[in-house]
């Protein structure tokens, strides 16, 4: 297992989307992104579908719990979900279309059930710091 930390100011974003670029499996990645609330998960999101060139508008799917980007980045929010609510949901069948994954709140729960069903998964814990965010990805 690869771990990467880095501590950037928001705007040094480019950093860490480049490096995550280079993790990433474009056909099947899942990305779990932990942190507190406005750590910076959907502003990772954010820089990383721009960083595509894909131009559509990323919010959190707090509410709609998922969301797809162009045609394979699907970004989904289980803040208020438990892992059975999120299982009953069918969202766990959406992990096998071909494309990358990212799960805000997704927790080792989460990640010991997407293990054991084969699926490789790559943490990212995001802390906020005063003026900057440290980021360790677990690959």
């Amino acid at each position: 297992m690869e771990k990467i930390e880095l501590v950037l100011e928001e705007n040094d974003l480019i950093k860490i989307i480049k490096r995550l670029d280079k993790i990433i499996d474009k056909k099947e990645s899942i990305v779990l992104l932990r942190g507190d609330l406005a750590s910076g998960k959907t502003t990772l999101v954010k820089n990383y579908v721009k960083f595509l060139n894909i131009d559509d508008l990323v919010t959190s799917p707090t509410f709609s719990i998922q969301t797809i980007y162009g045609e394979s980045i699907y970004h989904y929010d289980v803040y208020n979900k438990s892992l059975e609510e999120f299982i009953s949901l069918g969202l766990l069948e959406e992990f096998e279309k071909e494309g990358i994954h990212f799960v805000e709140w997704g927790d080792d729960r989460l990640n010991e059930l997407l293990n054991s069903y084969g699926f490789h998964t790559i943490k990212i814990d995001i802390e906020k710091l005063e003026n900057k965010r440290r980021y360790i990805i677990n690959a």
